[in-house]
């Protein structure tokens, strides 16, 4: 059973929303006059966006987990970690609770969002079995989660910003917390690029199919 294959929606009744604003005009207005945004009832290069930036953003996450995230400078000797590398050795000190959120916020949810984002590309584009509201769903999480990615690069700047003790110890963030924030910053603008209102095209068209002879 579909979630609602009866509802009106907003195309049907004439109207086109604001993807800035979220304000609602008929269907003939070109600019919002709320915000000034261009007005598109659907937006037929989204996905071609989604997939060129979540494409980039994958380029960029190799290098992140391969060069060093951090380098540690501590009286003449010099350590580099990895993420990876630096949540085992939180691990070995005992931290178990900043490495389990070092590691999923820098690996488990990256890949969590690079597989959401491709499967709402792929299931809009052909159809899915998944409902129409669980698409929605799970765009919404990956929109909420985007933003705290970026805790590894926070907590190198930190680290950078507060242990500078001359030749004694020093903490510089490594070519990995560039491209890893490139990573966040990518696939971010994957998930904003996608056009939310193509998953619901999926129950007009189940309407279709049930009203046709």
């Amino acid at each position: 059973m579909s979630d609602r294959a009866d509802v009106l929606t907003a195309r049907d009744a004439g109207l086109v929303g604001c993807r800035d604003c979220t304000r609602a005009w008929p269907v003939t207005t070109e600019i919002c006059p709320c915000c000034g945004s261009a007005l598109v009832s659907r937006d037929s290069g989204s996905l071609q966006r989604v997939w060129a930036w979540w494409l980039v953003a994958l380029i960029c996450y190799v290098p992140a987990n391969i060069y060093p995230m951090l380098r540690t400078s501590t009286l003449g000797s010099v350590s580099q970690d990895t993420i990876v590398g630096g949540a085992i050795t939180l691990a070995e000190h005992g931290s178990y609770s900043v490495a389990a959120i070092i590691l999923l916020a820098s690996v488990v949810i990256p890949t969590l969002k690079f597989l959401a984002i491709a499967y709402l590309a792929i299931s809009v584009a052909r159809p899915a079995s998944t409902r129409p509201r669980t698409q929605h769903l799970l765009y919404e999480m990956v929109e909420y989660i985007g933003r705290w990615s970026m805790i590894d690069v926070f907590v190198v700047a930190i680290l950078s910003a507060l242990v500078h003790l001359g030749s004694i110890a020093s903490v510089e963030p490594g070519p990995a917390s560039l491209t890893f924030a490139l990573t966040v910053v990518f696939t971010m603008i994957s998930a904003q690029s996608f056009d939310s209102r193509l998953i619901w095209d999926q129950l007009e068209d189940e309407k279709d199919d049930t009203l046709a002879p």
